[in-house]
């Protein structure tokens, strides 16, 4: 299935370019993509930006065995590749399926707030090679941490990947159930935490589990969010999200609960010992998240306010901001009870 390219075949390379597709939010369309160069355009159709969730899930694994005093540098790096690999192969993936099974079509909302890799100097066949050169890292490192970490890495590294592949390559994808976003959670909650900090530290942890639920929720409510930004797409082309599912009171309703019970659980970590008083340090995110509910007490405006970028992203947008603030603000939390560990009421 060929795709169309406007754009001339080869242009410099500028590396300020590739910088940009990692921060900000998604690059505003229609957009020119004169300007951008083969990497860059990479970069956008990935949706680099996006890629912050599974570093930050990284280095939260990583500090929680830093916390043991089981870190070990050249486990978390691997880990921290092996993520943002996974990931990015996801939203390539997500989108060739989209793409082939004629949900992202030209009217259709991720046409809109950012570059299409289908659409953007990618044909079908070619967009595999990206796809295929990610997964072959991916499998050397998980091969690594077999062979370092033992069989129940294969545990972990095989739920991401069916997981994965149910997201949204399977004949009936997640996504088109309802069970999206739970998977979401499950992955870059306990999966990635939980897993992470066990081929870090070369053991599991139940309070890696559990320290990893306000961040599972976190990115959850970044797809419910984006789901009920496309939700009237999606009804007319038979796609049953979550939203779908609820509909859109129900699901910001539960999106303005995923946002309270991050932290609600932080409380709950401190008072039973399981996290640090500095946990609290989560909580300079606050504002941003009374802004999210805020902005999902009330349906989508019917047209994006004067200058706004990434429309039709409305819901998404307020929630990705807030999870990037309390991500970090999460791994500062941890990092101080990483120097102070027995700091615990």
């Amino acid at each position: 299935m060929a795709a169309h390219d406007s754009h001339p075949a080869r242009a410099p390379l500028r590396p300020r370019l590739w910088l940009r597709a990692f921060v900000g939010f998604y690059r505003p369309q229609p957009a020119s993509q004169l300007d951008l160069d083969p990497i860059a355009r990479f970069l956008y159709s990935a949706r680099a930006v996006i890629l912050v969730i599974s570093v930050q899930a990284s280095i939260i694994a990583g500090l929680l065995a830093l916390t043991d005093r089981r870190f070990d540098g050249l486990s978390f790096l691997l880990l921290l590749a092996g993520l943002v690999v996974a990931h990015a192969i996801s939203n390539l993936s997500n989108d060739y399926f989209g793409y082939r099974r004629g949900h992202d079509v030209a009217d259709s909302p991720r046409m809109r707030y950012t570059l299409h890799p289908m659409t953007s100097g990618l044909d079908s066949r070619s967009l595999l090679t990206p796809i295929a050169a990610l997964g072959a890292v991916g499998v050397a490192i998980i091969l690594y941490f077999w062979a370092v970490r033992g069989p129940v890495t294969l545990l972990f590294a095989g739920a991401g990947i069916v997981l994965l592949f149910l997201y949204d390559a399977a004949p009936v994808p997640l996504k088109s159930i309802g069970l999206g976003e739970l998977a979401a959670f499950l992955v870059w909650g306990p999966l990635m935490v939980g897993g992470g900090y066990f081929v870090i530290a070369g053991g599991l942890s139940a309070s890696a589990f559990l320290i990893s639920i306000p961040y599972g929720l976190g990115v959850a409510s970044i797809l419910v969010g984006k789901h009920i930004d496309q939700l009237d797409f999606d009804v007319t082309h038979g796609q049953r999200t979550l939203p779908v599912v609820l509909g859109e009171a129900r699901a910001r309703l539960l999106n303005r609960v995923a946002l309270g019970l991050m932290y609600v659980t932080i409380v709950v970590l401190i008072i039973t010992g399981v996290a640090t008083p500095f946990l609290l340090v989560a909580a300079v995110a606050l504002p941003r998240a009374m802004r999210a509910v805020q902005v999902m007490s009330a349906p989508r405006p019917s047209a994006p306010p004067a200058g706004y970028v990434g429309w039709p992203l409305w819901n998404h947008r307020v929630c990705l901001n807030h999870n990037r603030l309390f991500g970090w603000a999460y791994i500062a939390g941890l990092a101080l009870g990483a120097i102070v560990p027995a700091f615990r009421l």
